[in-house]
């Protein structure tokens, strides 16, 4: 009863006239036989965006329609809304296979898994307001939905997104005849669903949340507070993804795998930094989230010393054949690489504060700015940490050859100082 006061009370401050500009009510109704949704994006208010850009590239979002000008310009359209209130409706094709055949967004005839912010097709605004956004499912006859946002009422979802004017769902969400558990573990509202007719280890996925979650809120404190995890079997795609409060993870992935990683601790770093690489950043991203799913393991008993050695060992020798971490897309050998500087990064920092301070402090820095990650930025947090420069992340250490980050900074005047760039939210 609390929680429904609670809820109710947010939804009429945040819909008061003092706060807001417009109101967005997002509406998606499954077919599970035609494999689409049918989507409305309805605004109201007295200031809506005069343009909005959306996003089709994907090919997924198709017949769109509006009351008002509406034009294709290749994989975008321009929609101009008019007057206080404004509608637009598409096809949203919810099946998507990967190149490997595993689908990460699949409907049956008995539930569908998809990210929401697929759901809903990318826009940018032009708009001086703020929206406050909601979105209604409507589903078949005894499907229930799980989503990582509060359920007003009758699969009606509060949007929150703090960082964005025009509000649009993210994460993963989960509808249909489907099986949940939930818990709350170290403050953190935490689900974990999957389709009814499947063999989902909901419990036990939970008592690993509950012996590991506690240990990485205490590296990232802005760890969300509810957090919804996705799982099912084939034919869903045989890893894990993150999103926003949200992962989603195949039924048959252990938690703690052969060679002691776990990739549910991987996305769960993941959830807590919100972070992504740059063109010569993502080694950072991943290599931090396998760096902290052996550490998490190490320092809550999961593994003994012993083991975790083992661990970095196998992993520093599968990448002791990569060039250089510094590429666009880090692969198993570049990530197993990170790992090892990771390690390397942590002594240092740990010796050279007197162990005043950790890799910890860096990845903290990092997931308190989400967005964008530069290896700029990581070496800064690195060089505050130790209070001095650090030779784990000097080029000779990351590369074999010179990046084209090294190029250009030899190039630079001894004057010329550069800069850090800012990021967006993941």
């Amino acid at each position: 009863m609390l929680r429904k006061l609670l809820t109710l009370t947010l939804l009429l401050v945040t819909l008061s006239p003092a706060s807001r500009a417009y109101e967005i009510l997002y509406t998606a109704e499954i077919h599970p036989d035609s494999k689409v949704a049918k989507v409305e994006i309805a605004l109201s208010g007295k200031d809506l965006p005069s343009r909005l850009t959306l996003n089709l590239s994907s090919g997924r979002y198709q017949n769109l329609k509006s009351d008002g000008p509406l034009e294709l310009e290749g994989d975008k359209a321009i929609w101009r809304p008019k007057g206080t209130k404004a509608r637009l409706q598409y096809r949203f094709v919810i099946d998507n296979q990967r190149s490997n055949g595993g689908y990460d967004s699949r409907i049956t005839n008995n539930w569908a898994i998809l990210r929401s912010d697929k759901l809903i097709v990318p826009v940018s605004a032009k708009s001086s307001g703020r929206s406050v956004a909601r979105l209604q499912l409507k589903l078949p006859e005894e499907w229930s939905a799980a989503l990582p946002y509060p359920n007003i009422e009758n699969h009606l979802y509060q949007l929150s997104d703090p960082k964005r004017k025009f509000v649009r769902p993210k994460g993963w969400m989960i509808v249909g005849k489907i099986g949940s558990r939930q818990d709350v573990i170290a403050n953190t509202a935490t689900r974990v669903a999957g389709p009814k007719e499947e063999n989902i280890r909901r419990q036990d996925i939970l008592a690993f949340l509950n012996w590991n979650l506690p240990e990485l809120k205490k590296i990232f404190p802005l760890f969300p507070d509810q957090l919804l995890i996705v799982t099912a079997d084939d034919p869903m795609w045989r890893g894990g993804l993150s999103g926003t409060r949200s992962l989603y993870m195949h039924a048959d992935r252990p938690l703690i795998s052969g060679n002691r990683t776990s990739s549910m601790i991987h996305e769960l770093v993941h959830v807590g930094t919100g972070i992504h690489g740059d063109d010569e950043s993502d080694w950072i991203v991943e290599g931090l989230a396998e760096f902290y799913s052996l550490e998490i393991l190490r320092r809550t008993g999961g593994i003994s010393e012993i083991r975790y050695k083992e661990a970095i060992e196998n992993l520093a020798t599968w990448g002791q054949g990569v060039p250089s971490l510094l590429v666009k897309r880090s692969s198993g050998p570049i990530t197993a690489r990170a790992v090892g500087v990771m390690q390397q990064l942590d002594k240092e920092i740990r010796v050279a504060s007197g162990g005043k301070a950790s890799i910890d402090d860096v990845a903290r820095g990092l997931a308190s700015s989400r967005g964008e990650v530069t290896l700029e930025r990581f070496r800064s947090l690195s060089e505050q940490a130790a209070g001095r420069p650090v030779e784990a992340l000097g080029f000779e250490n990351l590369t074999n050859e010179k990046s084209q980050l090294a190029k250009k900074q030899a190039k630079k005047s001894p004057d010329d100082g550069g800069g850090e760039r800012q990021g967006q939210d993941h």
